[in-house]
C-alpha cells in the first residue's frame, strides 16, 4: 500500500440522487460532480462506497425499514446503483458495499489500511457521511471532509453535521474541493 491518501466517495447512488427518491438529497448532483473532479485526481487511490438493505433487518433495523418499506430491495435493484457521472470511476475504484450508514469498516480498512489519511465526499452528509467519518476518526485515521462534494437531507441537516465533524479537529478536518485538488498537486 502506497503512501498518500485516499479518497472515499460516500453512496453516490440513485436512491439518493433521484428527485422522485424519498431519500433524495437535494444537492446531489453539485456534491456528485465535484466528488467526480476528486476521483480523476485521486485515481486508483479512491474508493467509492454503496448502502444497500440487508436481506433481513435486524435489531433497531427493524422499525426502520418498517418506516421505508419501499427500501428493502436486493443489492443489486437500480436503486442501489451509483449514479451516471460517478460509475466510470468507480469501474476504475474500488467499492465497498454495507448495510450499514457507517461504512468505516474491515472491508474499507483492508483497502486504505487501519490509519490512513482520508478525503471524504458524499451523501447524506447527515447520515452516511458523519457515521463513516466519525468512526474513522475515533479509530485514529485522518479524515478530511470536502464540505462542497458532500450533500446532505437538507441544506440545513448539511450544514448542522458540518458543524458537529469540525468539533473533532484536529482528528477531522473541512475543505472545500478546490482547496483538496490544491492540496493534491
Amino acid at each position: 500500500m502506497s503512501a498518500g491518501p485516499w479518497l472515499v466517495a460516500v453512496d453516490f447512488q440513485r436512491v439518493f440522487g433521484d428527485p422522485s427518491s424519498e431519500w433524495r438529497a437535494p444537492r446531489y448532483a453539485a456534491a456528485a460532480a465535484n466528488a467526480v473532479r476528486l476521483a480523476e485526481a485521486f485515481g486508483e487511490r479512491a474508493v467509492f462506497t454503496r448502502f444497500v438493505a440487508p436481506q433481513r433487518p435486524t435489531g433497531a433495523w427493524v422499525p426502520y425499514y418498517e418506516q421505508f418499506p419501499w427500501a428493502l430491495q436486493p443489492a443489486d435493484s437500480p436503486l442501489y446503483e451509483l449514479t451516471d457521472e460517478v460509475a466510470p470511476h468507480a469501474e476504475r475504484a474500488a467499492t465497498v458495499t454495507a448495510t450499514t450508514f457507517g461504512k468505516w469498516g474491515p472491508d474499507l480498512r483492508a483497502l486504505v489500511g487501519d490509519q490512513p489519511e482520508l478525503v471524504v465526499a458524499g451523501v447524506a452528509t447527515d447520515c452516511c457521511v458523519i457515521s463513516t467519518v466519525l468512526a474513522a476518526a475515533d479509530a485514529g485515521a485522518s479524515v478530511t471532509v470536502v464540505t462542497d462534494a458532500c450533500a446532505g437531507s437538507t441544506d440545513d441537516n448539511h450544514a448542522k453535521a458540518l458543524d458537529v465533524m469540525a468539533l473533532y479537529a484536529p482528528l477531522v478536518a473541512l475543505t472545500t474541493t478546490d482547496e483538496a485538488l490544491a492540496s493534491a498537486r
